[in-house]
C-alpha cells in the first residue's frame, strides 16, 4: 500500500502462486483458491506488534457433497514460532459471519460504541488495544453461505446443518494447521452464541476424525442446551432461565428497585428454581392461592402488572417481555442486549419485529468490516457480496436431533473427558435475554463431570449483553480474564 510505508501487500489468485512467493508456507495447490497477504503494525501498550494478515478461501470437499469455498482472515504475529498459540474464531446465527468477534473484540481493528454512545455509519475500525493477537495468532472463519463463503455449485443446502457445518469448518482448520506447520501450536476455538455450539461440536469432531487435541475453548454467550432457550409449547425450562435476566433488565430500566443488580439476580434465581419452577411443574394442579402468590412475585421481579402475568398464565415469553416492559413508553427492549431500546410500528404487538440491539450495531459493523477488507487487507471479491447475517441458511438441519431439541452438553463432557488437557472459559452477559446467564450456569451444572474436570471450567458474567465486548468496562475485564485463561 503506497501511502502506508509500514504495510505491504501480496495478492495471489491461486494457491500455487502463493507457494512461489511464500516458500514453505504454501497451501495445497487447488484451483479457484485465492489469498491476499498484507503486512501491518500495531502499537499496543507501548510495544509495536508486527503481523501478517491473510484473507482468502479454501475449497473444502466433504464426502458425497459438492465442494464449498470457505473464507477466512488470519492474523499471524511476526517473531513467533510454531509453538505460538493459534485461535480459530467464529460467530453463530446460524447464518452469521465472524464479523462480530473479528471487528468487535479479538481482531487488530475494532468498532467502538455502546448503548450510551452507539457507533455511527459509516464506521471504520480503529486500532484495537484489546486485540488477542498479543497472545495468540487468530483465524476468523466464515461458515458456508456467510461472509464470502459460498458453495462451488448449487445453493449450499448440504452445508446448512449441524453436522456438515462442523465437518466443513473442521476441514478448514485441519488444512490451515497443516499448511502453516502449526500442529505443535497450542490450539484454541473461540465461539459466540451458536458459535459455541459449533466450537463444542468441533472439539469432539477434531479429536475423533483428525486426532487434533485442543488446549482450550472460549465460549461467549453459550447456546448448548437448546431446551433452556427455545420457547416452545409444553416447555417450561426457558421461562425459569429467562427470569433472572429479565429482572436485571427491569432494574436497568427503572421498573424494579434493588440496591444491587447482582444481588437481585441471585435472589430471583433462587426464586426461579425454588418456587417458580415447582409451580410450573404443577401446571393446572397449582392451587389458585399459590398461583396468585407466584403471579405477584413474578410481577414484582419483572416490573409488570399482576394482571398481565396472570393473563400469560405465569409464562411471560421472551418476545412478550421485550414488548411489554416499556409499552407505556411505546418502546421495546433488545433481545440480544436488553439495555438497548427501540420502537415498532405500533405499541400493541407481542413480538419484536426488529431487535434494537442488533439494529444499532449492524450498519456500523458492516461498514467497518468492508472498509477493513477492501482498504486495509486489499481483499475484494467482485463475484459475491459479503453476507453479514444470511437468513437463507434456514431451515437449518439438526440431523440426529430432528424431532428433538439439540443438546451439546454431552459433546462437551465427552471432549473434556477424552482430553484431560482441555480447558473451557465461559462468558455470559447479565443483560443477555437470548442466552441468559442462568441458562449458562444450569448447562454447566448438568455436564456430569468429575470434580477435577469441573475445575477445568472457568465461568464469568459481565454487566453487558450478548455481545459483551461492546460495553467497554466489560470488554477490558473480559480481555484480562481470557488472557489469564490462556496463561493457564
Amino acid at each position: 500500500m503506497a501511502d502506508k510505508p509500514s504495510e505491504s501487500v501480496v495478492v495471489v489468485s491461486t494457491a500455487s502462486e502463493l507457494g512461489k512467493l511464500l516458500p514453505g508456507k504454501a497451501p495445497e495447490a487447488k484451483p479457484d483458491e485465492r489469498f491476499v497477504t498484507t503486512q501491518h503494525t500495531l502499537d499496543v501498550e507501548g510495544h509495536r506488534l508486527e503481523y501478517t494478515a491473510t484473507a482468502g478461501r479454501y475449497r473444502v470437499q466433504l464426502d458425497e457433497k459438492p465442494p464449498v469455498d470457505l473464507f477466512f482472515v488470519a492474523y499471524v504475529a511476526k517473531g513467533g514460532d510454531a509453538t505460538r498459540p493459534v485461535t480459530f474464531a467464529f460467530n453463530g446465527g446460524p447464518g452469521s459471519a465472524s464479523v462480530w468477534l473479528h471487528m468487535g473484540f479479538f481482531g487488530p481493528k475494532r468498532v467502538v460504541g455502546d448503548v450510551d454512545a452507539p457507533p455511527r455509519t459509516p464506521a471504520v475500525g480503529t486500532d484495537n488495544p484489546l486485540t488477542l493477537l498479543t497472545t495468540t495468532d487468530l483465524v476468523f472463519i466464515d461458515p458456508a453461505s456467510t461472509g464470502y463463503s459460498r458453495p462451488a455449485e448449487g445453493k449450499g443446502r448440504e452445508y446448512h446443518g449441524v453436522k456438515a457445518d462442523i465437518e466443513s469448518v473442521a476441514e478448514l482448520i485441519r488444512r490451515w494447521v497443516t499448511t502453516h506447520g502449526r500442529w505443535a501450536s497450542p490450539k484454541y476455538l473461540a465461539g459466540e452464541s451458536y458459535g459455541t455450539t459449533r466450537a463444542v461440536g468441533l472439539a469432539r469432531h477434531l479429536q475423533e476424525r483428525t486426532g487434533m487435541s485442543l488446549d482450550g475453548l472460549v465460549l461467549i454467550s453459550i447456546a448448548l442446551k437448546f431446551d433452556t432457550l427455545l420457547f416452545q409449547e409444553g416447555s417450561w425450562l426457558p421461562y425459569v432461565m429467562l427470569l433472572p435476566a429479565a429482572a436485571a433488565t427491569a432494574h436497568y430500566h427503572g421498573r424494579v428497585e434493588a440496591d444491587s443488580v447482582w444481588a437481585l439476580h441471585d435472589e430471583v434465581e433462587r426464586f426461579a428454581f425454588e418456587r417458580y419452577a415447582p409451580a410450573l411443574l404443577r401446571g393446572d394442579r397449582l392451587a389458585e392461592s399459590e398461583k396468585q402468590a407466584i403471579a405477584a412475585e413474578l410481577a414484582r421481579y419483572l416490573g409488570l402488572s399482576v394482571d398481565y402475568v396472570l393473563r400469560c398464565d405465569l409464562r411471560v415469553e421472551l418476545m412478550r417481555f421485550c414488548r411489554e416492559l416499556l409499552r407505556d413508553q411505546r418502546r421495546t427492549v433488545g433481545r440480544l442486549d436488553a439495555r438497548f431500546t427501540g420502537r415498532e410500528r405500533d405499541a400493541a404487538g407481542e413480538k419484536l419485529e426488529n431487535d434494537p440491539s442488533l439494529s444499532a450495531l449492524m450498519g456500523p459493523y458492516t461498514s467497518a468490516l468492508h472498509h477493513h477488507l477492501f482498504s486495509e487487507l486489499e481483499y475484494d471479491d467482485a463475484k459475491y457480496r459479503y453476507e453479514i447475517l444470511n437468513r437463507d441458511v434456514w431451515p437449518w438441519t439438526f440431523d440426529d436431533c430432528e424431532n428433538a431439541i439439540l443438546d451439546m452438553g454431552g459433546a462437551l463432557r465427552d471432549a473434556m473427558n477424552h482430553d484431560l488437557g482441555l480447558r473451557v472459559f465461559v462468558a455470559s452477559g447479565l443483560y443477555d435475554l437470548a442466552t441468559p446467564w442462568a441458562a449458562a450456569e444450569y448447562t454447566l451444572a448438568q455436564l456430569q463431570l468429575e470434580p477435577e474436570r469441573r475445575a477445568a471450567i472457568t465461568s464469568r458474567c459481565y454487566p453487558a449483553g450478548h455481545m459483551i465486548y461492546i460495553h467497554e468496562p466489560s470488554a477490558m475485564q473480559l480481555r484480562a480474564d481470557i488472557e489469564a485463561f490462556y496463561r493457564g
